[in-house]
């Protein structure tokens, strides 16, 4: 860690000599590996590509690229952090569109590189602005967690956003494709998960569902608090994962009362309601899981329990992002590319003499403050003014 009065460690980014004298390129070293990161000399704002040179037997490997890659412009800085993450600063666009992370040995990566057996690297984009964590409700059929999640939907749309699951059974009556679940045939869905885009899935009752990185994503990306409603299996997938969430499993007083719920819904043949209440009693007992569920609901009085979410979830506080002021008045519409780098913190310089009024000439980008969104997205960017 770097006191004041000390020096700021220097951080250096080589440069590697490739076969072709057309390409622009840089690297980042981490350990006996080199990622190099290159574009075209004639077209530089043509696609972005990776490369990995092994060091000790000097041999190239070309990754699996996962994620969205930034639409590329004339040049861009990078720094690695954490050797986890490469921060790149693309230049010639506005901050809120400049900053993204190359995951290259984060969870998401090391997990995605075991099912794939190969070489992993996936983009990230970075989110100026923690926002508030996404909310993964869990309980078993029956429990009132979809009435729960409706009623919190009517009273704060404007706050939260339902993550559309994708499932392989058959729709029920009045169920609309896309509103209620995606649904999809098994062979699209499990080509789909080995590509790594989904966050978790889960066979059950004799079909598969799951939740894309696109359905939370897209939530996110709207300015809303994404709602996740997923069984115990996909909840102990996404606790496994990046995604920084809060997890909540709702209960029912008792198990007597489970069933009664389930037989007055009259959708589901005795046998189906059998099934229903051995994996309900599986997902009760799996509930305690140490370190699983932030927090146990038990819905006896749906009004009461309705309330109780309400408190767990902090609505009636304020919540104002600490960057939204300054994203809004305009200070990150400047062009920046990187500077220096400490073990905290990224300085970012204006690219320009000429900034305009209100626009700091130097950034200060805390990397203490990083946190995962969906794998794809690196919120929890604090910028500040250096005076």
């Amino acid at each position: 860690m770097t006191h004041v009065g000390e020096e700021a460690p220097e951080f250096r980014v080589e440069s590697v000599t490739l076969e072709s004298k057309d390409i622009l390129q840089n690297a980042i070293d981490i350990g006996t590996k080199a990622y190099v990161i290159s574009r075209s000399v004639d077209d530089p704002k043509s696609s972005i590509t990776i490369k990995i040179l092994d060091k000790l037997t000097q041999t190239w490997v070309v990754p699996t690229v996962l994620g969205t890659p930034p639409n590329a412009t004339d040049s861009h800085s990078a720094v690695l952090i954490n050797n986890e993450k490469i921060v790149i600063i693309e230049k010639g666009v506005p901050l809120n569109d400049s900053i993204w992370f190359l995951e290259v040995d984060t969870p998401f990566v090391k997990q995605q590189s075991k099912i794939k057996g190969t070489e992993v690297v996936a983009w990230s984009k970075g989110v100026i602005g923690e926002g508030q964590k996404p909310v993964v409700i869990s309980g078993p059929s029956g429990v009132g967690k979809g009435t729960l999640i409706a009623k919190l939907m009517k009273e704060y749309p404007s706050n939260f956003g339902f993550s559309v699951s994708h499932t392989t059974r058959a729709p029920r009556e009045k169920e609309i494709d896309g509103v209620h679940y995606h649904f999809t045939e098994r062979s699209k869905i499990e080509e789909e998960i080995s590509e790594g885009k989904f966050l978790e899935f889960a066979h059950v009752h004799g079909n598969v569902y799951g939740t894309s990185i696109e359905a939370v994503e897209s939530v996110t990306d709207e300015g809303k608090r994404c709602i996740l409603d997923i069984d115990v299996q996909g909840a102990r997938s996404v606790r496994a994962s990046s995604l920084e969430a809060i997890f909540i499993f709702v209960c029912p007083p008792s198990f007597e009362e489970l069933e009664k719920r389930l037989r007055a819904r009259g959708t589901e043949t005795e046998e189906q309601i059998q099934k229903r209440l051995r994996n309900a009693r599986a997902e009760l007992d799996q509930s305690n899981s140490r370190g699983l569920f932030d927090h146990l609901l038990v819905n006896d009085d749906l009004e009461a329990c309705y309330e109780n979410l309400k408190k767990l979830l902090s609505l009636d506080d304020d919540h104002e992002d600490s960057n939204d002021s300054f994203v809004k008045d305009g200070k990150a519409s400047a062009c920046y590319s990187i500077l220096s780098k400490t073990n905290s913190e990224i300085l970012l310089q204006s690219e320009t003499n000429e900034v305009e009024k209100g626009t700091a000439n130097m950034l200060s980008l805390d990397l203490s403050s990083l946190s995962g969104g969906a794998p794809g997205r690196t919120r929890g960017l604090k910028i500040s003014s250096v005076n």
